[in-house]
């Protein structure tokens, strides 16, 4: 059985250690800042890519390998998403991609999961998790990657349970370097980011993917693996 205690410990050890080390550099680079009056934070620099996060929104992802059967923007909670239908070529193969792209300078990332929670039970009558764990996988450099290493990124893994469907779920914040569930963590490589004059950009994602009633979830990893990766790869490449 998982030691949940030992697990909540190591997790805010390591969120405390991240919180002393921003604090540092802030008071260090905060300084300046102070004896001249402009102050970091007040005018953040631009996002770059602003103008390609926005679009996903309008026209959702074209991903290598799977056909889009339906796009469209959703709301959920107070944002609206790009939804896409997928359909892996050559076989039976499905998704539900949920795309939230960052949408402004000031737009950060705060209540994601919880929201898609609320939508799935809204939509489905119930949306019951369970078999959750952490997840890793690492995008390999392309000629299409303008970054020659490789991107690792941590996720949320679980299955959900509706009426109608049960689904593996795979979710994390997608960032230029890597991606991590945690909004913390984009927050704390987004503030190193501005003392270099530079911003962090982030596009949330939730795949669903439909398996068996009550199924384990690890049947799905390979699946959801390899068009996680998919989905990352093309956000580095086209977005971020």
């Amino acid at each position: 059985m998982i030691s949940f205690s030992k697990f909540f410990k190591k997790n805010q050890l390591s969120q405390v250690a991240a919180l002393l080390l921003l604090l540092l550099l802030l008071a260090i680079g905060g300084v300046p800042g102070y004896l001249t009056g402009q102050w970091q934070w007040k005018q953040p620099p631009p996002v770059s890519t602003l103008k390609e996060l926005k679009q996903i929104r309008k026209t959702g992802l074209a991903l290598p390998g799977w056909q889009t059967i339906e796009q469209v923007e959703q709301q959920i909670g107070e944002h609206k998403w790009s939804l896409q239908v997928l359909k892996k070529e050559g076989s039976e193969s499905q998704a539900i991609l949920l795309l939230l792209p960052q949408n402004g300078p000031m737009d950060q990332p705060e209540v994601e999961w919880t929201d898609v929670n609320g939508w799935g039970r809204s939509r489905w009558g119930k949306w019951d998790i369970a078999q959750y764990r952490s997840a890793e996988f690492t995008v390999k450099p392309s000629a299409k990657l303008t970054s020659k290493v490789e991107t690792k990124v941590k996720a949320r893994f679980f299955r959900a349970v509706t009426p109608q469907q049960t689904f593996a779920v795979l979710q994390w914040y997608a960032m230029p370097d890597g991606g991590n569930p945690s909004p913390f963590h984009w927050f704390l490589v987004d503030q190193l980011a501005q003392w270099r004059k530079q911003r962090t950009p982030w596009v949330g994602v939730s795949i669903l993917i439909p398996i068996e009633p009550l199924g384990q979830v690890e049947t799905s990893w390979p699946l959801a693996q390899s068009i996680g990766e998919t989905v990352q790869a093309k956000l580095i490449a086209d977005s971020l």
